[in-house]
């Protein structure tokens, strides 16, 4: 690049005084008005067009600074950028600081840490490495699928989160002023050319779930274990709930006299409360860790005031010799079971699960009258993966 050439120096700035425009080469300018105060400008064309950006006033702006910021906007529009979109920016970040800086603005949309957590990890070195020093601007087609492309069919369910992540970092970059054009992580008219759709991948990979039918040998092992992890297991696997949460549930949200526990909406999934009706073994086991709490949590961890770790479930199947599975595939196994060994309506089992169906009327009404139904399938859940004789439990009907 060629050397600038400046035609103004300060003892020229400081003595201008006649209204009108000094130039300084590069398209940087200074306006004297007839009032004899002072700013600078920048001028550049584009696509055959002239346009003009003030840059503050004199001596607000000193000479040296204003050539520095002259220098940045030729080349912005040498890169094919508009200068007028670099005022107010923030100074962009690399991709990693980026992320931190996203997952703080949505700290409070997590279901629970172990979430942001899982955010962090696959957009951190084990999958992001050769992006994390990159700037959001400089991310291209070709970065993305560098990440995608070998997991792509090996990690099929992974794989499509951290696309989905990645398009949620990069849109919140060019809000930031930090990019701009499309997202090269967007699926719809992007992606959806090149790699082959999720759904029709043979290796998709969904949670490990224990087949319902070894259950009953299964739960009679787990409820001989001794410690709290064993007892939190035995909890999700009689509530269908998430781990997430079960291990961050207190007290407060447990009416032991109406036998419900209220999960609260900020901590679940789809961010309405959720209202699960304890069966007998649930209730029992409940009422055991009550006589013994030592905090408001349900099941607290070893350092006081926090809950148990998100890990505990996962290293307890590994102990038991079950870690091909997932404490999340328990609810797989549940709606499993609910499919083919009951004639309970898919709404109801669904609802166990706290998962939507139909529109948000049909959801109103059925979050006030459909407990008395879920109560019922989870009684028989319960006594199902309880009963020493494994013998499937048939469900008729319905009252409620």
């Amino acid at each position: 690049m060629a050397r600038q050439i400046h035609k103004l120096n300060d003892a020229r700035v400081r003595a201008a005084n006649k209204p009108g425009r000094l130039g300084d080469g590069g398209g940087l300018f200074l306006r004297v008005s007839k009032s004899f105060s002072k700013t600078w400008s920048f001028m550049w064309t584009r696509n055959g067009l002239r346009d003009e950006l003030g840059m503050g006033p004199y001596p607000a702006v000193s000479l040296s600074a204003a050539r520095k910021q002259a220098a940045h906007f030729r080349e912005v529009v040498a890169a094919g950028g508009n200068p007028r979109h670099e005022v107010g920016k923030e100074k962009e970040p690399t991709f990693s600081e980026c992320v931190a800086q996203f997952l703080e603005s949505n700290r409070d949309g997590w279901s629970n840490a172990k979430h942001r957590d899982q955010w962090a990890m696959t957009l951190g070195p084990v999958y992001c490495g050769k992006i994390q020093n990159k700037r959001p601007s400089e991310i291209e087609l070709g970065d993305v699928l560098g990440i995608l492309k070998p997991i792509w069919a090996s990690k099929t369910e992974t794989a499509t989160r951290i696309r989905g992540r990645l398009e949620r970092v990069l849109n919140f970059a060019k809000i930031k002023g930090w990019r701009d054009g499309e997202n090269p992580a967007a699926w719809r008219g992007n992606l959806d050319n090149i790699l082959p759709k999720p759904a029709k991948l043979k290796n998709v990979q969904h949670h490990a779930a224990m087949p319902y039918a070894d259950l009953p040998a299964f739960m009679t092992q787990l409820r001989d274990r001794q410690g709290l992890s064993a007892r939190a297991l035995e909890l999700l696997i009689y509530t269908a709930c998430r781990s997430g949460e079960v291990l961050n549930a207190r007290w407060a949200e447990i009416d032991l006299e109406s036998r419900v526990w209220t999960i609260p909406a900020e901590r679940m999934k789809m961010k309405q409360a959720h209202t699960v009706p304890l069966t007998d073994p649930a209730f029992e086991l409940l009422q055991s860790l009550h006589d013994l709490r030592r905090d408001d949590w349900v099941f607290p961890g070893n350092k006081r005031g926090k809950p148990l770790s998100g890990m505990v479930l996962e290293m307890l199947l590994r102990r038991m010799d079950r870690g091909h599975f997932t404490p999340h595939g328990f609810r797989s196994s549940f709606r499993d079971w609910a499919g083919d060994e009951t004639d309970a309506p898919r709404e109801v089992a669904e609802g166990c699960l706290a998962h939507k169906v139909g529109d948000a009327t049909e959801n109103a009404y059925r979050r006030s009258t459909a407990i008395k139904k879920r109560r019922s399938l989870l009684t028989a859940w319960a006594n199902f993966v309880v009963g020493a004789s494994g013998d499937v439990v048939h469900i008729n009907q319905f009252a409620g």
